[in-house]
């Protein structure tokens, strides 16, 4: 898979408070991947290379609004953000209290994200873009390339794999630019999530091979 800034974006997925602050309410779940993957100094590496090379990057966010508690069913991982408020917003058109929240971009993230030329997404309501508009702005863009990493590792990153690769995307995952929960009977995300990369991605590779890639 050869990168080129005519056809291959970078993705990234939830760079946000609640999955990557030591303060976000995740932080219990993925802080020990987080750390030893250096997700957060490796993502910011893409970012700059991303900037400095002329990709374009784009951001799949999660989001929930008032309304979305009052969903009738959740899986076992989204009970556990209604009951902790990830993500929280409190409304599509409202911004009150957005600064700083565990929804807001990490603070290191926002020089990259809000220059004006980052794509952000509607927000993914569930773990995949099927519910929001990436796709349809990838393809505006004439992108068939996709450079994937963000949070959480074999959630919503394995979700948007799954899903670009249905919709005819060449994708790599950069396996250090993620991170997943642990779980005491769950077991370890990311570790799971590394098996499926290597089953269904395009190319699985580190910071740096991206990073030498996209020169």
């Amino acid at each position: 898979m050869k990168l080129s800034n005519n056809d291959t974006a970078v993705v990234f997925i939830d760079p946000q408070n609640d999955v990557l602050s030591e303060h976000g309410v995740n932080w219990g779940v993925v802080g020990a991947s987080v750390t030893e993957n250096r997700t957060i100094d490796n993502m910011e590496r893409i970012f700059e290379a991303a900037k400095a090379q002329q990709y374009e990057v784009f951001i799949s966010p999660h989001y929930f609004y008032p309304t979305d508690y009052a969903w009738k069913s959740y899986g076992p991982l989204e009970q556990g953000e209604v009951e902790t408020r990830s993500f929280a917003r409190t409304g599509p058109l409202n911004l009150g209290g957005f600064e700083g929240s565990g929804a807001d971009w990490l603070a290191r993230f926002k020089p990259y994200i809000e220059d004006g030329k980052t794509v952000v997404t509607s927000p993914h309501k569930v773990w995949g873009p099927q519910t929001n508009d990436l796709t349809l702005q990838l393809r505006k863009r004439g992108i068939g390339k996709v450079v994937l990493g963000g949070m959480l590792a074999n959630i919503c990153v394995e979700s948007h794999l799954r899903e670009l690769l249905e919709q005819g995307f060449e994708v790599a995952v950069v396996k250090d630019a993620t991170a997943g929960p642990r779980h005491p009977v769950w077991g370890d995300g990311y570790q799971a999530a590394l098996v499926n990369y290597q089953f269904l991605a395009h190319a699985v590779l580190t910071t740096d091979e991206v990073v030498a890639a996209m020169q």
